[in-house]
């Protein structure tokens, strides 16, 4: 959920036009004139040629084959200019280069382009056996629930009936299946499912007697995500199932009979987007599908966990867009009038139009909620406004998986779907806290805080206001009155309010006891004043059956800020209550990721392995205090525990932890998957490595690898062949992967891995890793190599088991290097060689 914009003062951008007439000043006189001018210079390049050839008496025909054989040289010149890239580029890399053509030649399955997404065969081959059982329930389905929903939502839908339905005989397909392990918390299995349903589906159905309508086809798609939680040390193995679509599924229907009819309110309520919004309502983020399989697992939190945290978007500028708007039918380009739209889930918001201006400033902030990181993505699409249809002018798309893990990001994006055009966003991550000392209310209209509200149900409901006004006037309770006379319940919906932000839930039909079990999430500003406004309506009148109102200031004194009970509802039944959950939660800004220098004070020319082994380690506490340039890394695994994901109720650590503290805590995040050997902390005991290995008085093995610079192709080619004599984590071996950075950039996005070998102390690996930066460049940088074991003898423990920098100025990359390479610890190295 998002908050409205929040515009930030300041001036009027460069080259916007103010609502009233733009008087006439001496530089818009100059546009004008300029704009004329250039009109004239294209007119005459197009009839200045005609009248030459016609004054020189040269047949057209001549001018004509001109033109066509000095198109077909520049095509034939592009062609080969191509081909002799692409014989490049196989030669460097035949499978990236394969790769890259099948995604821009074909619409090829998501499994075929990313390694970790799987084709599942055997999947559809199940689905397809048992997709005559799946039609014989779904008909039961639609004829005994489906039909009768559908008869209660409109009036114009009493006579609604199935007369035909039949499934097809195609089945749904998963064309592609990723399973998440290293993002995800040890208790639980995140499965994401691409599912394609083109469907010869034949369904007819009677609207009344005289309206008759069909579906002669259907094609749905979209992302199904399965987490299956908690996982348990008994039968069933697991807790429970929940499903739901990150994004909004897309459909296309092919309808039949009536469906000229598109104007009466009864086919209105069978359009794509009635259906969608159903689905929406019941699987679509923050809608969860949930089928609990034990007793002990909570059936609200799995339908409606903690968000993961709030992502707060700056949208600052975006520079170099497309012209769309031209004059004097195209022969002028004028500019372009753009605005900004962000979308996260079901929640989509638009900037202001910022008028004649391809370098447009906004200057506005937003936020969201975010239910599943990774997974969401925040979508960014930029068009130029227009009396008819809007242009587009680009899009891009962020993970904000992305976000979690940076904690905040300032940078240009390069626009996609458009020849050119940068946007300047400004992201932050807001995690949730219990805490509530650690609210700080903004003075520029931003949040403090979010409120996170699971509607359950509600009981003995009046049926309307009549029914009302009667008990009050005979003073019968609301048994009492069921007891005199007999009535069905009413058709209810509930209006959730905090402010400006109001927000509804589905309409539950003809119950004196709805269940409508559906979460809602609103921004607070200030919760000392602001409170939850819950109304109870009945669905055709609007009248109100009930009321509930909650300050937040209540929720703020409890310790745990959260209130699970049934209340009393106002201007209602004397029985009348209903069930809800508050929770509310401090949003505070985490800290990015620890930050490390990257340098070493010159000491001379070193060998490539024992570079690493030349580092001090009283050195290291040095190296912090400099003022070098940082960079920040990821969290240890990149991932939380378990319980942080899935209820985001930690806060991250403070600084106000003791120095012997934060030492250790710094040792292990920054070395835990980011080893970067020259810029260590207080690493003399070891105490973040594993016992054995501090024990360890033998080598820890050496690596075999190739560096050589591409000078075509103005690529690093790094090759990683090989290990042996690797330290033993287990009596099988070690399960082993090489990590490397090329210093100073030791970020996530610029880390490459090797795949992991198993049960192996001399793994071979034979892969292949490039990085894009120039030859007088390269040589001024650092390669950081690290071996790590895959399996930790403790979570808190490093999985360090050898590391080795190189000096890349010290080599030959033109002419290529290959050599076998020490493999050392820091911190633990000195009594690795007493020992040998």
């Amino acid at each position: 959920m998002a908050s409205p914009a929040l515009a930030r003062p300041g001036a009027q951008e460069n080259g916007a036009v103010p609502d009233s007439a733009e008087s006439l000043t001496p530089s818009a006189v100059n546009r004008i004139m300029m704009e004329f001018l250039i009109y004239l210079g294209r007119i005459l390049v197009v009839i200045y040629p005609v009248y030459l050839s016609g004054y020189l008496g040269i047949s057209i025909s001549w001018i004509l084959l001109c033109l066509l054989m000095f198109t077909w040289w520049q095509k034939n010149r592009h062609w080969k200019d191509g081909r002799i890239g692409s014989a490049i580029d196989l030669v460097e890399n035949e499978t990236l280069t394969i790769s890259s053509e099948l995604k821009t030649s074909l619409q090829m399955a998501s499994w075929v382009h990313f390694e970790e997404v799987e084709k599942v065969n055997w999947v559809n081959k199940v689905l397809e056996q048992a997709w005559p059982f799946v039609g014989m329930y779904i008909d039961k389905l639609l004829r005994e629930n489906i039909q009768q929903t559908v008869r209660m939502s409109n009036a114009a839908l009493k006579g609604f009936q199935f007369t035909k339905i039949h499934l097809g005989h195609k089945a749904p397909r998963i064309i592609g299946m990723r399973a998440y392990t290293h993002e995800v918390g040890q208790r639980e299995v995140v499965l994401d499912m691409n599912i394609l349903y083109d469907s010869d589906v034949d369904i007819d159905a009677d609207v009344n007697a005289a309206i008759k309508v069909g579906i002669k086809g259907l094609k749905f798609e979209g992302m199904l995500r399965v987490i299956l939680e908690p996982l348990i040390g008994q039968s069933p193995l697991v807790g429970g199932v929940t499903l739901f679509f990150i994004r909004r599924p897309t459909l296309d229907i092919n309808w039949t009979g009536m469906t000229n009819l598109l104007d009466s309110p009864a086919f209105s309520s069978l359009s794509e987007d009635t259906i969608m919004d159903i689905v929406a309502s019941m699987m679509v983020l923050p809608n969860r599908m949930c089928i609990p399989l034990i007793d002990q697992v909570k059936v609200d939190q799995m339908r409606f966990p903690l968000p993961r945290g709030v992502v707060r978007v700056h949208v600052l500028e975006a520079r170099d867009l497309v012209a769309k708007d031209t004059f004097m039918m195209g022969l002028v380009k004028g500019k372009s009038d753009p605005y900004t739209t962000l979308r996260v889930g079901n929640r989509h918001f638009k900037t202001k139009t910022v008028k004649e201006n391809l370098h447009p400033k906004w200057n506005e902030v937003y936020e969201f909620v975010v239910h599943e990181a990774p997974g969401q993505e925040l979508e960014v699409e930029l068009y130029d406004e227009d009396r008819d249809k809007d242009d587009f002018l680009g899009r891009y798309n962020l993970d904000l998986g992305d976000v979690k893990r940076e904690k905040e990001m300032d940078q240009w994006f390069a626009l996609t779907e458009t020849p050119h055009g940068e946007i300047h966003l400004k992201l932050q991550w807001l995690a949730l806290s219990a805490d509530s000392s650690q609210l700080k209310e903004s003075h520029a209209g931003l949040s403090c805080a979010m409120l996170s509200v699971y509607l359950d149900n509600a009981s003995n409901l009046p049926k309307d206001q009549s029914e009302l006004m009667s008990n009050q006037k005979h003073g019968k309770h609301g048994r009492e009155a069921r007891l005199t006379k007999r009535n069905v319940g009413p058709s209810s919906y509930v209006e959730l309010s905090v402010e400006k932000d109001v927000q509804k839930s589905k309409v539950a039909y003809l119950s004196k006891d709805p269940a409508w079990e559906q979460g809602f999430t609103f921004f607070v500003q200030n919760v000392k004043t602001q409170q939850l406004t819950v109304q109870v309506k009945e669905h055709e009148k609007k009248t109100v059956l009930g009321l509930l109102t909650l300050p937040l200031d209540r929720l703020f004194q409890i310790g745990s800020m959260t209130l699970d009970q049934r209340f009393a509802l106002e201007r209602s039944g004397a029985n009348s209550q209903i069930k809800l959950k508050a929770t509310l939660r401090i949003l505070t800004e985490e800290l990015p990721p620890p930050k490390v220098l990257s340098s070493l004070p010159p000491t001379g020319k070193q060998t490539p392995a024992s570079s690493a082994a030349s580092v001090p380690s009283s050195s290291a506490p040095a190296a912090s205090s400099q003022a070098a340039p940082a960079v920040p890394l990821e969290a240890p695994n990149g991932t939380p525990s378990a319980r942080q994901r899935r209820n985001s109720l930690l806060a991250p650590e403070t600084s106000k932890s003791s120095k012997a503290n934060m030492r250790r805590y710094d040792s292990h995040s920054l070395l835990s998957d980011n080893s970067i050997a020259s810029s260590r902390f207080d690493l003399t005991e070891g105490a973040s490595y594993p016992e054995a290995i501090r024990n360890h008085q033998g080598s820890f093995g050496e690596i075999h690898m190739s560096l050589r610079y591409a000078s075509m192709r103005n690529k690093l080619i790094v090759i990683v062949h090989s290990c042996r004599d690797l330290f033993p984590c287990s009596e099988d071996g070690t399960d082993s992967y090489v990590r490397m950075y090329l210093l100073p950039d030791h970020s996530w996005r610029h880390r490459k891995k090797t795949h992991v070998k198993k049960k192996t102390l001399s793994p071979v690996f034979e892969e292949k890793f490039e990085f894009d930066v120039s030859l007088e460049e390269a040589k001024t940088r650092k390669l950081d190599v690290s071996v790590k074991n895959n399996k930790m003898f403790h979570k808190r423990e490093r999985k360090d088991i050898g590391m080795v920098m190189l000096e890349l100025s010290q080599m030959d990359l033109v002419k290529g290097v290959s050599d076998w390479y020490e493999l050392t610890l820091p911190g633990i190295l000195r009594s690795s060689r007493q020992g040998r």
